[in-house]
């Protein structure tokens, strides 16, 4: 087991914005890409292409001497994670870098809805208005009826549902494994997953899209890695609300970096989720709280 998150809220503020601008900048290299290959084998190039990162942790993962039942939950979240990055990927060359980010924040409140629905988490009528606030601000930014609503949107919101599940994993697995096993798991499970697809879909890349598929790799690990050590300096309530930053950079990027217009809806639907996202985070790390608080004559350990 690993330890409890320590309280360093400074620490797990910055650990958080660090890894946002590296997810932002690891969207700017997915969109130089420009479909220039197809999705599946660009994702899992993005992966292969990171592994030779990950020859440090071998030793990590070795001694962490992983349970059957471990493996089990590293291979689903492999095979889960590595759909969401396909779809993420044919997303990303379709629709506007700031409609991406904002569609992603979808992911914890699909994750609400599954602890509620699959695991006998209770919602109460709060966190349900929360819930429905979230997913008003996902019809704001898609507008059915207003505007069409392109594959990639669809995309989008079907790797917010997956990436959720795969959060859930990965929740259970950090409880029990080292971060950096966590994350050196995730890049070896998806490659392996995406290599079949990828094969099926083949079309020989030049070496710009190499370069590029690497840098996204370099950076989407550092990404990964920094918000893990956010997670363990500080509670989730804190580094929560820092996420918002990655709108805000989004829709700088898109407008400056690749003309993208800005999106007044896109911006006010992605404001609406990640205010419920943060009120669901707040309760749900009040909720926790209560639980574990003994009472005045519980003997202290």
């Amino acid at each position: 087991m690993t330890d409890a998150p320590a309280n360093r809220p400074v620490a797990g503020i910055l650990w958080m914005v660090a890894s946002g601008l590296l997810f932002v900048f690891v969207n700017a290299g997915v969109k130089l890409i420009d479909g220039a290959i197809p999705a599946p084998q660009a994702a899992f190039l993005r992966y292969a292409l990171g592994l030779v990162l990950l020859l440090p942790t071998i030793r990590p993962i070795i001694d962490a001497r992983l349970t059957r039942r471990q493996w089990a939950l590293i291979s689903s979240r492999g095979l889960l994670h590595a759909l969401g990055v396909a779809t993420w990927f044919f997303a990303m060359a379709r629709i506007p870098i700031a409609d991406v980010t904002a569609i992603n924040y979808l992911s914890p409140i699909f994750v609400a809805l599954g602890a509620a629905l699959f695991m006998g988490e209770r919602l109460a009528a709060r966190r349900i208005a929360a819930v429905v606030i979230g997913l008003i601000g996902a019809l704001v930014i898609l507008r059915p009826g207003a505007r069409e609503i392109e594959a990639g949107h669809l995309a989008m919101v079907g790797t917010a549902f997956v990436f959720a599940i795969s959060y859930m994993i990965a929740k259970r697995l950090s409880d029990e494994l080292p971060p950096v096993v966590v994350v050196s798991l995730l890049s070896v499970s998806v490659a392996v997953a995406l290599l079949p697809v990828a094969l099926a879909v083949w079309v020989p890349p030049d070496l710009r899209t190499v370069l590029i598929l690497f840098g996204v790799a370099v950076i989407a690990t550092l990404g990964h890695l920094c918000m893990t050590f956010a997670l363990r300096a500080a509670p989730i309530t804190v580094t929560q609300p820092v996420t918002f930053l990655q709108l805000v950079w989004a829709v700088s990027l898109g407008y400056f970096v690749f003309a993208e217009a800005v999106d007044p809806y896109v911006i006010l639907g992605g404001g609406m989720i990640i205010a419920a996202v943060t009120f669901i985070t707040f309760r749900e790390a009040q909720l926790k709280r209560r639980a574990v608080t003994p009472p005045p004559q519980a003997t202290k350990v």
